[in-house]
């Protein structure tokens, strides 16, 4: 007989990987979780490339198939591409508020050939086997009733984030088994266009906005903390984008012929960037971090989080941190200027004895709450000219080539907004109540998120505090090659949104 899921005389502390003795264990059992894997199986093998909207379509028809077993009614929120998926309790409670759960269904592209399976959309089960590396079981050893909680479900989406959305079928399901109702009211929102920044998920929450009201938002996406704790996130950062391309000669030249004498439009974009930031990784641009300040009641918040600096430094291959802030937690409370590519004539076997044409730098600025985007892009368009640069948003004109020495280019991308919920609002105390009671440990809370997440239309434009509930494991390879899901980690989201589903707020 397979015993319960969460029991410890069966799981062990390599399971929850904490100390405290968790409650109510007995109202989900592995047999739940266990027999949910072949609906997780099923919606892994269809295609989710956010790029294909005929593979996406299909998700949308599962999903809205699924959820249809539960009471709720599903519409469809027409975009320009491919819909969103709302679905609502058929049956409102009366006085009661609104929660609105948001979970995103599509994924990123797959190349087969660095994936060790045949197809990375038909998910398969590994254990860690010493010497041997991720090896390949049979799926019929779930069966067994000790369970290994390490081993591993490999495939596109595993983690990032088809997984999540399971695991709340498979709490609604056990819910239902039970007799048991929602205590309070509910809607689903699915988004099959997250993984290409949910370009249209603004317009359609505006378009939408009665029907997609509610009271607070949960956002089940992203990692827990590294340590495998409960983790609950109260913010995210947000991002904007910036292209800047730095000219030359109209085209490029023999470096022997005109080296000394025709400036050099890569050195000329390295000087240009190194003069943003100092040694210690700051910002240089004056009111780059205007109006952040770490009290120290912030300063506790993030220094309780159990970061193993010199651990994660020795895994990142780093001998030091920029000094943005004194610690991990502390450097993603500003925002950043990042350089996420350079490119200027060729290199390797393809490099040639010229001097460039051009030269171009690709920026994201990571962003927090006290930190517009807009802003700061014209801070740093700003700081460019200071340096002797003409502005421009089109390639330059002969007459323009002549006219300014030094000419940049740049085009921006719009700004997906940073959010954060205090610790101490009514959202932050039910979650962190909810999720202490499930265990029977703290979660690890943290101030922010250094990633960014597009669910800042439904924040905004509804007026919700949110918070985000990461279930995977940190080490899934989300966006990359052998995606994969930690055992452990589907039981213990099973376990975490059974528990949201039947906590009173």
């Amino acid at each position: 007989m397979i015993k319960h899921l969460f029991t410890l005389l069966i799981i062990g502390s390599a399971l929850m990987n904490l100390t405290a003795q968790p409650i109510d264990t007995q109202h989900i059992t592995y047999a739940d979780a266990v027999a949910s894997l072949p609906q997780l199986k099923e919606l892994l093998a269809i295609p989710n490339d956010a790029n294909d909207q005929e593979d996406i379509e299909l998700n949308v028809a599962w999903c809205a198939l699924e959820l249809a077993d539960f009471g709720f009614t599903s519409q469809r929120l027409e975009t320009p591409t491919v819909p969103l998926l709302l679905a609502t309790q058929k049956k409102q409670l009366s006085n009661k508020p609104t929660v609105l759960f948001y979970f995103h269904i599509d994924g990123q592209p797959v190349d087969p050939s660095f994936w060790f399976q045949d197809n990375p959309y038909q998910a398969v089960l590994k254990e860690e086997v010493e010497g041997e590396g991720w090896t390949q079981i049979d799926w019929n050893r779930l069966t067994e009733e000790k369970l290994n909680p390490e081993w591993r479900i490999f495939g596109r989406s595993s983690s990032d984030d088809k997984s999540p959305f399971v695991m709340f079928l498979t709490a609604m399901k056990t819910l239902k088994d039970q007799g048991k109702v929602l205590p309070y009211n509910l809607k689903i929102i699915l988004d099959f266009e997250e993984e290409k920044g949910s370009p249209n998920l603004a317009q359609a929450v505006l378009d939408n906005k009665a029907v997609l009201a509610a009271d607070m938002l949960l956002i089940f996406d992203g990692p827990k903390h590294p340590n495998n704790q409960p983790t609950i996130s109260y913010g995210a950062r947000g991002i904007t984008t910036m292209s800047l391309k730095v000219f030359g000669p109209t085209f490029p030249l023999h470096s022997g012929h005109y080296g000394n004498y025709a400036p050099n439009p890569a050195l000329r974009l390295s000087q240009l960037l190194s003069s943003m930031k100092d040694d210690r990784g700051r910002v240089t641009i004056p009111g780059y971090y205007d109006g952040i300040e770490l009290d120290e009641k912030t300063k506790k918040i993030l220094a309780s989080v159990p970061d193993k600096e010199k651990e994660l430094q020795a895994k990142l291959g780093i001998g030091e941190m920029d000094l943005v802030g004194n610690s991990y937690q502390e450097s993603i409370q500003y925002p950043s200027l990042n350089i996420r590519g350079l490119s200027s004539a060729w290199v390797g076997k393809e490099a040639r004895t010229i001097v460039p044409a051009t030269a171009m730098a690709e920026l994201d600025l990571r962003l927090v709450v006290e930190s517009d985007g807009d802003r700061l892009k014209e801070l740093v368009t700003q700081h460019i000219k200071d340096q002797g640069y003409f502005i421009t948003d089109k390639k330059p004109t002969s007459r323009e080539r002549f006219q300014h020495p030094k000419i940049c280019q740049i085009s921006s991308r719009g700004v997906t907004k940073a959010f954060r919920t205090d610790f101490d609002s009514d959202l932050g105390k039910w979650v962190f109540k909810t999720i202490k009671t499930t265990f029977g440990t703290d979660p690890v809370r943290l101030r922010t998120m250094g990633g960014t997440l597009p669910t800042s239309p439904f924040i905004n434009t509804l007026s919700v505090p949110a918070v985000v509930i990461p279930l995977v494991n940190s080490d899934n390879n989300q966006h990359s090659p052998n995606e994969n899901l930690r055992l452990g980690n589907y039981f213990d989201g099973v376990k975490t949104i059974y528990g949201l589903l039947s906590q009173e707020l």
